[in-house]
């Protein structure tokens, strides 16, 4: 922890050293000139200091306002949870965090609320709700083990000056755009930074899974690093190209378990193993990621103690009091207020929801088609390129630079036919 906090402080000093020493230099100049050849170049001076004042306005503090990111939960309302939480808490030492907060993402964290740059906050964590459908109470507790380790190893006191710093240097990179030489500097000086300090939050995470894995053993920790790590790529997938969707037409799914539907998929699962496999066997390396990746962190681990037989393997979603009530609270949260949406379950939404879109969108465009039927769609898609065109044209659009207008004319005929067969 001291190396750590010492490379962050020594870090940041240098970086506002850095900007105090460029704006000092860049005021210099006018002053200078007048001092040596009694005069002033109004462009120079208004580019100096125009310069100089832009850095040091970067560089002020700013107010860092806490915004939950999403419903807190209640000890009263989820017992049981709470209870594997301050287990764990006893197990490492630390004690318990003062909020919980659930997200829809595959992830857990810690954070510390108010005080400054960590000192005279109180600690916060954030679970992900699709995180405990993905795994096991077992493996949940090896997770709380990893996260109250951040705050046993004085990450979440070290953080904030990493965070802050990080955000001022990309604050000061933005407001100077379009003064290459002047951003010069603090974009290399910029790399040095990410690239330290994520080697350091690389670091805080071996030390965090080694005292998991010390904790509660390494077997469940290896497996739940898996699960994460497929459940982690789903989703992404999952949220873009499935749930949202959805919602944006007005619509409420099941969230948690359209999530376990798409990633229990044959060939989604298939995919899911296949790409955790591949990541634990050639580990890649990038000196920007804050996490090592999967297989260095399972190699890192695999020779602890794999911890007692017979662990918890019921789902760490069953933890919650009311896992429906939990989820409603969620997408509440998430959608705008007042948004009024119609419930639908997922095997409807072909029929109740993409249907309808698709026959808005193609209704106004089947008289390109005239009275095609089926039996010509391999001849019309040879016509696919100049059907597109003919849609941008009905629309009064224009295909996007780099749009193969074919791509616009099977989409007609794909939609068509869709609707064809509905």
């Amino acid at each position: 922890m001291a190396g750590r906090a010492t490379a962050a402080m020594l870090l940041t000093i240098g970086f506002y050293g850095l900007a105090i020493v460029i704006a000092l230099a860049l005021l210099s100049v006018p002053y200078f000139e007048w001092q040596w050849a009694h005069r002033v170049t109004g462009r120079l001076a208004i580019i100096c200091v125009a310069g100089a004042g832009i850095i040091l306005w970067s560089i002020v503090p700013r107010p860092d306002r806490f915004v939950a990111p999403g419903p807190r939960l209640e000890a009263a309302r989820n017992p049981r949870l709470f209870a594997e939480a301050a287990a764990v808490a006893t197990s490492v030492g630390e004690p318990m965090p003062k909020e919980v907060y659930l997200v829809p993402e595959v992830n857990a964290g810690v954070l510390a609320r108010g005080g400054f740059l960590g000192q005279g906050s109180q600690r916060v964590m954030i679970i992900g709700l699709p995180l405990l459908d993905a795994l096991t109470v077992w493996q949940f507790r090896a997770v709380l083990a990893h996260e109250f380790g951040h705050y046993h190893g004085g990450d979440v006191k070290l953080g904030p000056w990493i965070y802050r710093t990080r955000e001022t240097i990309g604050r000061t990179i933005r407001n100077l755009s379009g003064r290459g030489l002047l951003q010069m500097p603090f974009l290399v000086y910029g790399r040095l930074f990410l690239r330290t300090t994520q080697a350091i939050s690389r670091q805080q995470e071996f030390a965090a899974d080694a005292l998991a894995a010390r904790t509660v053993g390494s077997a469940p920790l290896i497996n739940g690093l898996r699960r994460i790590h497929a459940a982690a790529l789903a989703f992404s997938t999952y949220w873009r190209e499935e749930f949202v969707p959805v919602v944006n037409a007005g619509f409420r799914v099941p969230f948690v378990s359209g999530f376990r539907q798409f990633t229990t998929n044959e060939r989604v699962a298939g995919l899911l193993d296949t790409a955790v496999k591949e990541e634990e066997s050639n580990p890649r390396l990038d000196p920007y990621d804050s996490h090592p990746p999967l297989g260095a962190r399972i190699a890192a681990v695999e020779l602890l103690p794999a911890g007692p037989p017979g662990g918890d393997e019921s789902p760490a979603l069953s933890l919650l009091g009311d896992p429906v009530d939990a989820e409603r609270s969620l997408l509440d949260y998430m959608l705008k207020p007042g948004a009024l949406l119609r419930d639908v379950a997922w095997e409807n939404v072909g029929a109740e929801v993409i249907v309808p879109q698709m026959r808005k969108r193609t209704e106004p465009l089947l008289h390109l088609l005239g009275d095609a039927t089926v039996a010509q769609l391999p001849d019309l898609a040879k016509t696919a390129p100049d059907l597109g065109r003919r849609i941008a044209t009905a629309q009064d659009r224009k295909l996007p630079d780099g749009v193969d207008p074919a791509t616009w004319g099977v989409g007609l005929l794909g939609d068509s036919l869709t609707l064809a067969l509905a």
